[in-house]
């Protein structure tokens, strides 16, 4: 596609992924997870954006997400799982954006997690916002905690505790849901270029779920305003297991 190209019209959004990914990089499982999501204004998302991508909306409104869970796991190029360096609890900053392929996908601002080798692969092979993070993940009946302390890189100290209690099965998530959660791939940004991680995994069983407590300045310290108000969100999930393709780094991409 070349730059005076006209950008697609997104893709339609599906509960199932849109590619079987038969020969992964990278494999894992998300565990036990909560998703926040607050309402924002585009216009504060889109300078936080990689290039060549625009916030996706739905009807008009963008969301950020602060999603929390215990990865488990993580293997490289069809290799079991790492027992112990592959499991640890994560927390992480999103937004949700477009490309001009009209592929839909998310933006990772921050990713706190507890083990400090992920974290510096992350950054240093992947330029990927790891940080490290004392975290926990702790289950009580229906009810899940999740905290977080900064340790490194800056700001240090930043945090969040976030308790939700567990509500009923969701048997046919509505649009907003869909929105949110079922996003088959990643936008970023190496040495420069656009790129874009397609991902896919089963179908989510979704929970609602009630606040319990939410205490963070994680989306402040990744660059936006700190949210107002309650959540207009709150999910559970008890996991997928996830599959990511090869980088696709086309040379290009339009700015729509």
């Amino acid at each position: 596609m070349s730059s005076t190209s006209q950008p697609r019209p997104p893709h339609p959004i599906t509960a199932d992924a849109p590619d079987v990914i038969a020969r992964p990089l990278l494999t894992q499982s998300w565990l036990d997870l909560t998703l926040l999501h607050w309402a924002a204004d585009p216009a504060d998302v889109a300078p936080l954006l990689p290039p060549g991508t625009v916030p996706d909306t739905l009807d008009g409104v963008t969301y950020v997400g602060l999603v929390a869970f215990r990865m488990h796991r993580v293997g490289w190029l069809g290799l079991p799982g790492v027992p112990y360096l592959g499991n640890f609890p994560e927390t992480n900053v999103r937004l949700y954006s477009v490309d001009a392929h009209g592929r839909r996908g998310v933006v990772f601002l921050s990713l706190d997690a507890s083990r400090l080798v992920p974290v510096a692969v992350g950054r240093i092979g992947f330029r990927m916002p790891y940080l490290w993070s004392r975290m926990t993940v702790d289950t009580d009946g229906d009810t899940v905690t999740y905290t977080s302390s900064r340790r490194w890189p800056k700001p240090r100290g930043a945090r969040s505790r976030i308790t939700v209690r567990v509500g009923e099965l969701i048997d046919e998530p509505d649009e907003s849901e869909h929105f949110l959660t079922a996003r088959w791939g990643m936008h970023g940004a190496f040495f420069g270029r656009p790129t874009y991680l397609r991902n896919a995994h089963p179908r989510w069983t979704l929970h609602r779920a009630s606040l319990v407590g939410c205490e963070e300045d994680l989306v402040a310290a990744a660059g936006l305003p700190a949210p107002v108000g309650e959540p207009v969100s709150v999910l559970y999930s008890p996991g997928v297991p996830a599959r990511f393709g090869r980088a696709d780094r086309p040379a290009g991409i339009p700015t729509p």
